[in-house]
């Protein structure tokens, strides 16, 4: 173990800030991390024991006690639910002979959930040993089963067990017009460095990872900071439930994606860059180094990239199992090596981001839509859309419909227009954005898909009629309860209590008080949580409660309220309660209570 861990670590030049791979080298190697070789760390990388212990604590795909040779994760993602998860889970673990959550007496195999696969419209899906299993069955279980306890490796398993499609139906603007490697970067040396920013302004680009910041004034203010010493990062931490179009973008539009990043890094003045992967798409990472292979050996990664005088060059670094991480600030202290809480903002990561350098960090859709501005001109890309959200969207559509899969989208569109396309019938509603986004019914599907109206990251979720909404807040909430770093007290203690709450009332033993608290702690933790997780972690029961209030009072135990009774004003007075000074104290105090 000492030898093995010391090469390790010296491939990775003894780098604190390589914890994360070097972890990664050790848990694949012996199945978790153990004892002396997080001392032997320490040791070597000249950094604290306990820190390398919070940073495996923190990270899911990390442990400190043995998992099964063969590591299996079922997704626990809402789309797989949907699909029959459960029922087949129980099947796995019966053929297995082992119980979810434990590993087996013998240490071959060990059965657990994860958040979710980033396989929505091919699921129900799993992970072995961090690879991806989607369509999930009884025929394929049965042969996943006899592969395991035939003690086959899993670089001998059949390949379709493995096979991940695209899924891209409906493809548009960007999808349709891929362009060759090179061109953006071409484009871009020929207009000149400061043209190019100009046309980015010009195509009025948002960020596509949700937030909407305007991608030209991102680049700008990075550019504009006196640093030498700049980055560019990738976020490719696609962890929201509902959302793979990263993936397929990865997969099919990579050379563009990263070409993208090259652009900005010619504008900023960056030397390195970074993508961010999300750990479960671990399938993904050598066929993305091919291609930065290919790019180097093409002269378009590297020193004086086209003759330009441009150096840089990317890494790539896979993520553990943390959703938070696809919080910027949060994603650049996992590449730094630490724990992924996010940071207190002010400073933004233009200014004070990678080793506290000036940093841009983009979506990957947002890159492959710079790499096409940078090539085809800012009026191309702003000639569709609407007033305030310019050009394309490219969703993630699962669940309730009969073509799941990947869509790109001019922005104004309607919702309608949408659902009619994938084919989605006898609609109850749609979540938009994934769980920390907002839950619509069927008689809102004439908004559109702008940032003025429905912004969205990316996910359509599509419920139909025969599905229980509270089941399905339920599991929204138990995601962000499982998903809460611990930083800050409103997210740790109130998305735990959330759940809690949610759950007395879906089991029927709430009272309208009880629904009053409920909404009373929705406020609080929204309004006072450190970051867009907690802030967003009740929209799942705020959206439903303001549509389907009938739905909640179905399940309280005493429906027949006193004379005079008003929900509505409850709840109003809820709010009042909560807008109050000392939020995270009271948490506390309804938590002691």
């Amino acid at each position: 173990m000492q030898a093995f861990v010391k090469n390790i670590a010296e491939e990775n030049q003894y780098k604190a800030t390589h914890l994360l791979r070097i972890l990664h080298a050790i848990q694949a190697h012996y199945h978790y991390i153990p004892k002396p070789a997080i001392e032997q760390l320490a040791s070597l990388l000249n950094i604290a024991r306990t820190q390398i212990i919070g940073v495996i604590e923190f990270y899911s795909f990390f442990h400190l006690s043995p998992r099964g040779r063969y590591e299996l994760l079922i997704s626990d993602s809402i789309t797989d639910h949907l699909l029959g998860k459960h029922a087949l889970t129980d099947y796995l673990a019966i053929k297995l002979n082992v119980a979810v959550g434990e590993v087996r007496t013998d240490g071959l195999v060990s059965l657990d959930n994860t958040s979710c696969t980033g396989l929505c419209d091919q699921g129900p899906a799993g992970l072995v040993n961090g690879y991806a299993l989607p369509h999930l069955d009884h025929a394929r279980i049965d042969q996943i089963s006899e592969l395991i306890n035939q003690q086959t490796p899993v670089a001998l398993w059949p390949s379709q067990l493995f096979q991940v499609d695209d899924h891209i139906i409906k493809p548009g603007l960007l999808l349709n017009h891929p362009l060759t490697p090179g061109e953006a970067l071409q484009s871009t040396f020929k207009r000149g460095l400061v043209a190019t920013l100009a046309e980015l302004d010009t195509s009025a680009l948002r960020g596509r990872g949700g937030a909407g910041f305007k991608t030209a004034s991102k680049w700008q203010y990075c550019r504009d900071e006196p640093e030498n010493q700049r980055y560019v990062v990738c976020n490719a931490d696609e962890g929201e439930p509902g959302t793979f179009k990263d993936r397929v973008l990865l997969n099919s539009y990579a050379q563009q994606v990263i070409e993208g990043m090259t652009v900005c890094a010619a504008i900023i003045g960056a030397q390195q860059g970074f993508l961010y992967l999300r750990g479960e798409y671990l399938f993904l990472y050598d066929k993305l180094q091919q291609v930065l292979v290919e790019r180097r050996q093409q002269g378009l990664l590297g020193n004086n990239i086209l003759n330009s005088g441009l150096d840089f060059d990317i890494d790539i670094c896979l993520g553990a199992g943390a959703y938070i991480c696809g919080e910027e600030s949060a994603l650049i202290e996992s590449l730094e090596g630490k724990m992924g809480i996010p940071r207190n903002r002010p400073p933004y990561p233009v200014t004070q981001g990678y080793l506290g350098k000036p940093t841009v960090v983009n979506n990957v859709e947002t890159f492959l839509a710079a790499a096409a501005i940078a090539h085809l001109g800012g009026d191309w890309f702003a000639s569709i859309g609407t007033g305030q959200s310019k050009g394309t969207k490219i969703l993630s559509i699962s669940g309730d419909c009969a073509k799941p899969g990947i869509y790109e989208y001019a922005f104004g569109t309607p919702i309608e227009t949408i659902l009619n396309d994938c084919g989605a019938e006898e609609l109850l509603g749609v979540q938009i954005g994934g769980p920390s986004g907002l839950f619509i019914s069927d008689l809102e599907l004439q908004r559109k898909l702008a940032f003025e109206d429905l912004a969205t990251g990316g996910s359509f979720i599509i419920f139909n009629k025969h599905r229980n909404l509270l089941d399905i807040v339920n599991n929204f909430t138990r995601f962000f309860a499982h998903e809460s770093c611990g930083f800050c007290t409103p997210c740790r203690v109130g998305t735990s209590l959330l759940k809690n709450q949610l759950a007395k009332i879906i089991d029927g033993h709430g009272s309208a008080g009880d629904v009053v608290a409920l909404e009373e702690l929705c406020v609080l933790v929204k309004n006072y949580s450190h970051c867009g997780l907690g802030q967003t972690a009740a929209n799942p029961i705020i959206s439903t409660l303001a549509r389907f209030p009938e739905l909640y009072q179905s399940r309280l135990k005493n429906i027949s309220y006193e004379p005079g009774f008003d929900l509505d004003a409850s709840l109003e007075n809820a709010r009042q309660l909560a807008n109050r000074n000392d939020a995270a104290a009271h948490l506390t105090q309804v938590e002691q209570d």
